[in-house]
């Protein structure tokens, strides 16, 4: 998560412990924050601004004094796990600063082994997905050649301090520069006919994995498949200007709540199964003090004040809130079982089929010989596996959206042997 509000740092922090949050990526070091972590067992990411990086590069003792006074003052109470040098500066065309950035990390990467911390606070830096020059089909993701030296230089003190890649992927972005329905599903996690990737044969599902598995394939052809792939924020504005693509409640809600399921699922990307990608999402707190488009200003899961924008399952079911401003979950909704909407076509239930099969859920049923297969239409089959995949996947609304071909119902669909799970809330 990112911290920036007007909030007083312990509020923030109490809202944190209200949340099943357990990592936060802060944009600076402020004393006050790092110390408002303490105890929490909320590990926590600081970091120096572009600003900082030439008297970081050029003056060790910088970098000394910023571990005394930012790290070593706070830690291990405060749960400081990595510090991160600058952010997107590979991809910021200042050749100044480009070169000055792997100095300045090795100058904190001495400092924190001075103070005995190396290996315990990793040392990395922030990448825009434009440091590759390729990205689709995902097995021929590769850095810009541009880059060349410098990138594997940095890549090189990466994997020597085991630190890692930290990556800033956006399906939104994708969906902004190419806004079709079919583009849009694939972004968000939902039901689509996913895309084959003609160099390995992998099927994608999705755009998160796509953009995180491109990163690996450069990794890896660069030498270095074994360092670890971070993602430092990602997120969906659910906000933006009347000319704005994309941007909507529903889009952000969509995206962040299918991304915590995916990633709390543990499936992984078809490059790294089984493999759980730590994530941070952009942002804690909505930013409308920022200028530019409106849509810059509203990715927050909470508004300045700290109430709830939209809830995607983070808040703790809790029975004695600390304090009365603590948000509280919104009711799940009435209905227990995910059908299909009526004169929904059979092309778009296949489609639904398809995607929920394709997440692992045990469509066993509904094959040939299986206590659902009959009757044998496309609706009976998708009712079936639509509702199995809303009941895995958290019972949440979200759950049973697919592209609004799903509605929620307190009817029990289930007949003779086919046993739809679900019940009463």
């Amino acid at each position: 998560m990112r911290h920036e509000s007007g909030l007083p740092a312990a509020a923030t922090v109490n809202l944190l412990k209200s949340t099943t949050i357990q990592k936060v990526r802060l944009f600076g070091a402020e004393p006050a924050v790092i110390k408002a972590f303490a105890n929490t067992g909320i590990e926590i990411v600081i970091g120096f601004d572009n600003g900082d990086i030439p008297t970081l590069a050029s003056n060790p003792n910088v970098a000394s004094q910023f571990v005394k006074s930012n790290v070593m003052s706070f830690y291990p109470a405060s749960s400081i796990i990595a510090i991160t040098v600058g952010n997107e500066v590979l991809t910021s065309g200042d050749q100044n600063l480009i070169s000055q950035l792997l100095p300045a990390m090795q100058n904190v990467q001495n400092a924190l082994n001075a103070a005995s911390l190396g290996g315990k606070v990793k040392v990395s830096t922030v990448h825009a997905m434009a440091v590759l020059s390729q990205s689709y089909p995902p097995s021929s993701g590769v850095f810009n050649p541009g880059l060349g030296d410098t990138m594997k230089a940095l890549l090189q003190f990466q994997s020597a301090n085991d630190a890692p890649f930290m990556i800033s992927p956006y399906p939104y972005f994708a969906y902004k520069n190419q806004p079709t329905p079919d583009t849009l599903a694939f972004c968000l996690f939902q039901p689509n006919a996913g895309q084959v990737d003609s160099g390995n044969g992998h099927k994608y599902t999705n755009m998160f994995d796509a953009q995180v598995d491109a990163v690996h394939s450069a990794l890896n052809a660069m030498g270095f498949k074994d360092i670890e792939i971070v993602v430092a924020e990602t997120g969906w504005p659910h906000e933006g200007d009347s000319n704005e693509v994309g941007p909507s409640l529903d889009n952000a809600k969509a995206y962040v709540g299918n991304l915590i399921n995916h990633l709390k699922s543990k499936v992984g990307t078809p490059l790294m199964p089984g493999k759980s990608i730590d994530t941070y999402l952009f942002s804690l707190y909505d930013e409308d003090k920022k200028t530019g488009a409106s849509s810059e200003k509203y990715f927050g899961l909470f508004k300045p004040d700290g109430s709830t924008t939209y809830d995607v399952g983070l808040l703790k079911n809790t029975q004695n809130p600390t304090t009365p401003a603590t948000p509280t979950p919104t009711p799940k909704a009435a209905g227990s079982w995910c059908v299909p909407k009526p004169g929904v076509s059979d092309d778009q239930l296949t489609g639904n089929i398809n995607y929920a099969c394709g997440q692992g859920i045990d469509c066993g049923p509904i094959q040939p010989g299986g206590a659902c297969f009959e009757p044998n239409t496309v609706k009976a089959h998708a009712a079936y596996v639509m509702n199995l995949y809303y009941q895995s996947a958290g019972r949440n609304s979200w759950n049973c959206d697919f592209s609004q071909t799903a509605t929620l119902t307190n009817t029990n669909p289930s007949y003779g042997a086919c046993n739809f799970p679900g019940g009463s809330n």
